[in-house]
């Protein structure tokens, strides 16, 4: 009986902790040097603000924290508990009212693509609102009323939303005295700083939002308590965020620092170290004393403006801007990029592509490590067309894609600016280990996990189809945490969703063409999963898609790896500097994989989000031991037999240098370009 009741006890002090939801926290106390994603025109001010808009009319701006919130326990499928902390301010022009507001967002993707501003506030259009499959949690601080009202009015209120703007509900922007538990207004848009504390309980399913002034501590009663149960709202994958939108009004959206926890209070943040939100003001053309001022230093100050202007004009980073460049967000100029690479500094350079040279770069407005390549062209027509085509694919974010930050023109030079990437490309981690590091099993299979979800992001879950042509080892890069990121989009083409493409030109890398584009030149998905497919047989053996050998002629991978798997010995493909330190399975299913991806016949293999569905263990790989063994040597295609055949003499050197930026090897084929 004593035993019994031992059990019991243990039982009751146990279980809390068996269903608890794993642990998730971060914390920024302004936001210079950090990776959060931005989007639209939000940009990061020099004193560590996060600035998610300006004042220009009908703009949106979007920021998420990088990695997914693991929002649902384990044990219960129901969405854990979480806190958020974050100090904002609102700022519009001195004496006028702005617009529209900004909201807390928890959504499936880091952005909201097709989002409107003003009412919407960057987060859902009029033909999405309100509709379940969003998966979107949001708390919005509103500076103006009139959503499907017809007429704007002053607001200055807060609410809970699912799915789109209509409220759960709202209050006005209150908070209660801790001493008299009376509530006290707040002015959203009055520039000054502002706490807010939303609260979510996992087990009661309550949400709970408090604000108050920057020097009140919280208060101990919120402004919201409303029952709202987000489990059927939210998806696994679940990135919290902030989204800000202006229209026929607008204002300035600051947001200085945030936190966030699962399981527990948010962290503090140091209000005495944050950064401020700068007041917007209308300079006076009426103080007469000014304007004496400046007409006697008149005549003495215009000689040395001329001077200046004409030593400007003579600086080798002069700039002229044209319209199109004018109309293009996220543009640098190019006086910061020739700071940031020390005037292109040949100590800077990272490597070489197909398309410039590439500079590491530390952006001097905010500190930011980025990688600068730098574009030449004789052709102005050119480089006009690739801006355009940069512009759309510069709204890709997702964190296994190297992101495009911006962009600039100088003269014929188009200068492409992307994320730093620390650790260099995969190639020269599986080919050129610094300090004979190899890398594990476990860092291959989350590398290629990583690109796979890329890829699939790239092909089903963006606005537009997007081919990337030229998947290969040297274009996936590996950041700070041996995640893989695919880059170098120079040779990407993009079309409709339920549209065929167009391209009809060959380009890639020998040894990851696949075998149709030799005949009909078209590329599409199936010719990216064919490429992915000799990426994942690359990585499992640690050897290169192709390797000739004089007197041998070309040693295809994929055929020898078809011969250990009639051979039954499959795994003698495996890298052999893994020691045998992997987990059978899951190379034998990679190997297996890479044969049906590479197929010959492009109705062979899978989609990306089939391969997503046997990487994460969904689905079980069918055997395809009889239709792989009939493959025979077939898989050396036209284009890649007649390179081998011409350079078969040492005339090609194809480089090996580590770009922190996508690469394109000199045996890449540019004429589709």
């Amino acid at each position: 009986m004593d035993n019994s009741y031992s059990l019991v006890i243990l039982a009751l002090i146990f279980c809390p902790i068996l269903v608890r939801a794993q642990s998730f926290d971060f914390a920024y106390n302004g936001f210079n040097n950090s990776n959060i994603i931005r989007d639209g025109i939000a940009i990061i001010n020099p004193n560590g603000a996060l600035k998610l808009t300006n004042r220009s009319q009908n703009v949106i701006g979007h920021a998420f924290h990088p990695n997914p919130v693991p929002i649902f326990n384990s044990s219960t499928k129901n969405v854990t508990s979480f806190s958020t902390y974050f100090v904002f301010a609102i700022v519009s022009l001195e004496k006028t009212s702005g617009g529209f507001g900004f909201a807390f967002t928890l959504s499936p993707s880091p952005g909201f693509p097709g989002a409107k501003g003003a009412h919407f506030l960057g987060v859902v259009n009029s033909s999405n609102d309100g509709n379940d499959t969003n998966h979107i949690f949001m708390v919005e601080f509103d500076t103006v009323d009139g959503h499907d009202e017809g007429v704007d009015t002053g607001g200055n209120q807060i609410g809970i939303n699912r799915n789109g703007m209509r409220h759960i509900t709202s209050e006005s922007a209150d908070y209660y005295n801790n001493a008299t538990s009376e509530t006290k207004p707040v002015d959203l848009q009055n520039r000054e700083s502002i706490q807010a504390w939303i609260d979510y309980d996992g087990m009661s399913k309550v949400v709970n939002v408090t604000i108050s002034p920057i020097k009140v501590p919280k208060p101990i009663i919120p402004l919201i308590s409303r029952d709202v149960d987000l489990s059927p709202v939210l998806k696994e994958t679940t990135y919290a965020g902030f989204s800000a939108a202006t229209g026929d009004k607008a204002s300035s959206h600051y947001i200085l620092g945030w936190s966030f926890r699962l399981n527990g209070a948010a962290d503090p943040l140091d209000l005495e170290k944050l950064p401020v939100a700068p007041p917007e003001v209308v300079t006076s053309s009426k103080n007469s004393h000014l304007k004496r001022a400046l007409i006697g230093t008149f005549c003495s100050v215009v000689i040395l403006l001329l001077g200046a202007f004409y030593i400007y004009r003579r600086m080798r980073q002069h700039e002229v801007l044209e319209d199109w460049e004018l109309d293009c967000p996220h543009r640098f100029r190019f006086r910061d990029l020739y700071k940031a690479t020390k005037g292109f500094k040949e100590s800077e350079l990272i490597g070489v592509g197909g398309f410039g040279a590439v500079y590491k770069g530390v952006l001097p407005t905010n500190g930011a490590e980025v990688a600068v390549k730098k574009i030449s062209s004789n052709s102005l027509q050119g480089i006009r067309e690739f801006a355009a085509e940069i512009e759309s694919l510069g709204r890709l974010r997702h964190k296994h894609l190297i992101n495009l930050q911006g962009w600039c023109k100088n003269k014929n030079d188009l200068l492409l600016v992307y994320d730093f990437v620390p650790n260099g490309s995969l190639d020269s981690l599986l080919y050129r280990q610094k300090r004979d590091i190899v890398l594990t099993w476990e860092q291959r299979f989350n590398i290629i996990k990583g690109i796979a979800a890329g890829l699939l992001y790239l092909h089903e879950e963006w606005e537009q189809v997007v081919i990337h042509r030229d998947v290969k080892s040297s274009n996936v890069l590996i950041d700070g945490e041996m995640n893989g990121r695919l880059g170098d989009f120079g040779l990407a083409r993009l079309y409709d969703h339920g549209k065929n493409s167009h391209t009809t030109n060959v380009v890639g890398t020998i040894g990851y063409i696949a075998p149709e584009l030799t005949r009909t030149g078209k590329a599409s998905t199936s010719t990216d999963v064919y490429a992915y497919g000799v990426l994942l047989l690359e990585v499992a053996s640690g050897r290169p898609p192709i390797v000739y050998e004089p007197g041998k002629g070309a040693l295809v991978l994929a055929d020898w790896v078809i011969e250990c798997l009639q051979l039954g010995n499959i795994l003698d493909a495996v890298d052999q500097r893994l020691n045998s330190v992997y987990v059978d399975k899951e190379v034998q299913m990679i190997l297996r994989l890479g044969l049906v991806c590479s197929h010959p016949r492009p109705e062979a293999r899978p989609t990306m989000r089939q391969v997503m569905k046997y990487l994460n263990g969904d689905e079980s790989l069918p055997v395809f031991e009889q239709q792989l063994s009939c493959i025979g040597s077939g898989r050396v295609d036209e284009i890649t037999a007649k390179f081998l055949e011409v350079f078969s003499t040492d005339t090609i050197n194809i480089s090996h240098r580590s770009l922190s930026v996508g690469q394109t090897s000199s045996s890449s084929l540019h004429s589709g370009r």
